[in-house]
């Protein structure tokens, strides 16, 4: 079933969304995760569906804490015409959540209160389950939140199980159709050349995943400070670089999968160096080992071009995590190179390109390039268990 096939006319819709947005204060600073989610919204409320939405928001670790609160995104839904009346409950169980449910028209919506205010949410407790079951009484169960989908929480897994047991129909929403579309086709029967680009601090993060993608990708690009780690697996100095010494052996390992040193894996050629990590820092480039003293925060020039040459005689591309410290100017050319070429990979030659969420996706962003790429995740953690495992329990319930 598909949300298109989903009977919502007069139906109360049970939805999980990701409205873990970035707050400041009362003001939202990125919108992007809602902003998603709004086909599925629109789509249930304009054919009558009567909408609960659930989300949490930050790490409140079950315990109601203001600042965590989801009543900013109730705004923005209100604000944006969600539905034909925007609706805000300050729990997500219980009478009080009951009654409002029960009050709602068709086209409404109702935005549930942060789900991990209780602890029954994140560990999938039976008895939250019933709670939210109750309070919300459900016809139908959608799930668009692509960014816990890889977590068996009780919104997520436990609801949607039980539904399912009752015989209530349950389907995605457009966004995790999306998702599925770009990166499942990207696990499955990727267009070749295949060209994964990884980055950020450690190895440790994205170990599975680079054994997984070097059974299905031509090239591993490599970049971040992770790159030092596989520099010390090498034998070369690293000075004062971010480095996971107790991953050397892990580093070796993985080079060897790939054919060692000119294989699947391409690490970088230079590297921009500092004594620090500033918007003033003064950089040098160097080849080879990294003085004492000085830290690597970005590829180099001769890295930038090798990598942009790979991507732009790819045919697939996944990107997760930056080259470098783009926050900081002078170490931001090699995410930006990376990200410029991915566009172009796009534009001119008609690539698949895919940004893994996270920081990748925050740095297209913030270069005006995320309308420029096939598609830009809205899970960081979530795009990179899918690209090792190619599947999720909660998103096999909705089979």
């Amino acid at each position: 079933m598909t949300l298109q096939d989903l009977d919502v006319a007069g139906k109360t819709v049970l939805m999980r969304a990701d409205f873990n947005v970035p707050l400041d204060g009362s003001t939202i600073t990125d919108d992007r995760r809602i902003t998603q989610a709004m086909p599925t919204i629109k789509s249930i409320v304009s054919r009558g569906g009567r909408l609960v939405l659930m989300s949490h928001l930050g790490r409140p670790k079950g315990e109601r804490k203001p600042e965590f609160s989801l009543k900013p995104v109730a705004n923005y839904l209100h604000q944006h015409n969600a539905g034909t009346n925007v609706h805000f409950a300050d729990d997500c169980i219980g009478d009080g959540v009951k009654d409002l449910v029960g009050k709602l028209g068709d086209g409404d919506v109702l935005l549930l209160e942060n789900l991990r205010y209780h602890k029954g949410e994140e560990k999938n407790e039976a008895d939250f389950v019933d709670a939210l079951i109750t309070a919300t009484l459900p016809d139908a169960y959608v799930n668009d939140a692509f960014g816990t989908a890889h977590r068996n929480h009780a919104s997520t897994y436990g609801v949607p199980a039980k539904l399912k047991e009752s015989g209530k129909p349950m389907t995605a929403g457009f966004l995790i159709e999306k998702e599925l579309q770009f990166l499942g086709d990207a696990v499955s029967q990727p267009q070749r050349p295949f060209v994964a680009i990884l980055g950020g601090a450690k190895v440790s993060d994205k170990i599975n995943v680079i054994e997984e993608l070097l059974t299905k990708a031509d090239t591993l690009l490599i970049g971040g400070a992770m790159a030092y780690t596989f520099f010390l697996a090498l034998g070369k100095q690293v000075g004062n670089s971010l480095v996971e010494k107790d991953k050397v052996d892990l580093a070796k390992s993985l080079l060897d999968k790939a054919g060692g040193v000119g294989g699947k894996i391409k690490l970088p050629v230079d590297t921009v160096i500092s004594d620090r990590m500033t918007d003033d820092a003064t950089t040098s480039i160097v080849e080879g080992d990294i003085p004492d003293g000085m830290e690597g925060f970005d590829i180099g020039p001769k890295t930038r071009d090798s990598y942009v040459g790979e991507i732009k005689q790819a045919r697939t591309v996944i990107w997760n995590g930056p080259m470098g410290v783009f926050e900081k100017t002078p170490f931001a050319a090699g995410t930006q190179a990376v990200a410029d070429a991915c566009a172009a990979a796009t534009r001119e030659s008609g690539a698949i390109t895919i940004i893994g969420g996270g920081d990748s996706a925050a740095a297209v962003e913030k270069l005006g390039l995320s309308e420029h790429v096939s598609h830009v995740s809205t899970g960081g953690g979530a795009s990179l268990e899918f690209l090792e495992k190619g599947r999720f329990d909660t998103l096999d319930l909705l089979k």
